[in-house]
């Protein structure tokens, strides 16, 4: 069953001291700006059930420590429609936030564009686009939640352009609504649910833990630091392998510690995002996310030891971009064969997502620092180091190519692979050596700077 709380019952879930903004102040005419008959009387009605005198209801409050601007809106008042009113009251909470230098939270309820005030009511959402852009710039960050429904530019502008979207168990999400969807439309593809199996979303979160998970969200969005982050020290095996080849099959080995591990060990709290925004996830090749280390936030983008498809390197890019926005510190862990080269991945652009991560990492302000910890296979893998600030653990290898395409490139036999991956100075302490890595050696395994 889907939450149908008000705009303020779903306040006082998160936040015990709200307190409301002032809202500014609008000549009303007869109707409304185009005289439509009983917009007046529709108005009203909608007030005396609901008690508020708009569709939204903005101002601050604390969630488990963290300040915020809240922006909450009212199902009951017309739908949750946007209005010329609606806008003011968005832009002076947009507004507030960025003169006070609070993150905001729009906890979402609307059905979209109010018809009684036709297209000046659809144009607010430029207006709402350009506020949440001007907050973007400014450095603040934006988490959305997707209460019941979330529909039209609601979700167009203040849900899907959020940083982080959360959103609430059976909500309706989607550009369409109910009524206005094709009639042989599958409900399921406009809920929450399939929101986030489609990388539009982050998380579905249950009502009763909304306001620890927005507070863990908030207290590490709102955390910058000019720091790099610590690489983390191996977590597997301390002697450096005798041979290429032997870089290689440890590297490859199941018993080898993974990025979750890794991650684990790393961070003593840490919240995911999901999915790459254009409607895909990877979540079994790359883990994204925010964390806390020994007492601040760093962000993180791990390859899991799978080929990586392209939503896995647009999420990655996503979170990188998000960092360097908000001034967070990036650890990344590279740890694939290389990336997905099947024909959907071609499909689904792997070249362009591959080319953007590059840009992403290349034009970071953040301090962003990479550990190599498995197999680093190719541009699939380079695209996540960071050039001049990548460590590799003792049971991993870097290569342009693997071993064994290499040899099959260079027409050799197969009993030549092994040579070949000596040729390829592949080990960390060749890679060391050639200044690809840094301190990848028996006797520096904490990897000091």
């Amino acid at each position: 069953m889907t939450d149908r709380r008000t705009a303020r019952e779903t306040i006082a879930t998160i936040t015990d001291d709200f307190t409301e903004l002032p809202y500014p102040a609008r000549d009303s005419r007869p109707d409304g700006p185009l005289a439509w008959q009983g917009y007046d009387a529709s108005r009203a009605r909608a007030a005396d059930r609901t008690g508020e005198q708009e569709s939204v209801v903005c101002g601050t409050g604390h969630v488990e420590g963290t300040r915020a601007v809240l922006i909450a809106f009212e199902f009951g008042f017309l739908g949750g429609s946007l209005g010329e009113r609606t806008g003011d009251r968005l832009e002076a909470a947009y507004t507030y936030a960025r003169e006070h230098r609070l993150p905001v939270v729009p906890l979402i309820a609307t059905g979209g564009s109010r018809m009684q005030e036709g297209m000046l009511a659809l144009t607010q959402l430029q207006r709402v686009a350009r506020q949440s852009a001007l907050t973007t710039e400014a450095g603040l960050p934006q988490i959305a939640v997707l209460r019941d429904p979330t529909t039209g530019g609601g979700w167009a502008t203040l849900g899907a352009g959020a940083d982080v979207i959360l959103a609430l168990p059976g909500a309706q999400v989607g550009f369409a609504g109910s009524r206005v969807r094709p009639p042989d439309a599958d409900p399921a593809a406009y809920t929450a649910e399939a929101q986030v199996a489609a990388g539009s979303a982050d998380a579905v979160v249950r009502p009763e833990d909304l306001r620890g998970t927005l507070g863990r969200w908030l207290s590490l969005l709102t955390a910058p630091s000019t720091a790099p982050a610590p690489p983390p020290p191996p977590l597997g095996t301390t002697d450096l392998p005798a041979t290429g080849w032997a870089a290689v099959q440890r590297a490859r080995s199941p018993r080898r510690p993974r990025a979750e591990s890794y991650l684990s060990a790393y961070f003593t709290r840490r919240v995911a995002i999901r999915g790459d925004r254009c409607g895909g996830t990877d979540p079994d090749g790359m883990l994204c996310g925010f964390g806390e280390h020994e007492g601040r936030t760093v962000a993180y983008a791990a390859q899991t030891g799978t080929a990586t498809r392209p939503a896995g390197y647009r999420t990655a890019t996503r979170l990188i971009r998000l960092a360097d926005r908000l001034g967070i510190p990036v650890l990344t862990l590279v740890d694939t064969p290389g990336a997905a080269n099947d024909a959907e991945a071609e499909r689904q652009g792997a070249g362009a997502a591959i080319a953007d991560l590059f840009g992403a990492m290349a034009t970071a302000r953040t301090p962003v620092t990479t550990l190599l910890i498995g197999e680093g296979g190719s541009g699939g893998a380079l695209a996540l180091a960071a050039p001049g600030n990548t460590w590799a653990t003792p049971d991993s290898y870097f290569s342009v190519i693997a071993p064994e395409l290499a040899a099959a490139i260079l027409k050799r036999p197969p009993g030549e692979v092994e040579a070949t991956a000596d040729e390829l100075r592949i080990r960390p302490q060749d890679l060391a050596e050639l200044g690809v890595v840094r301190h990848a050696t028996r006797d520096n395994l904490k990897y000091r700077p």
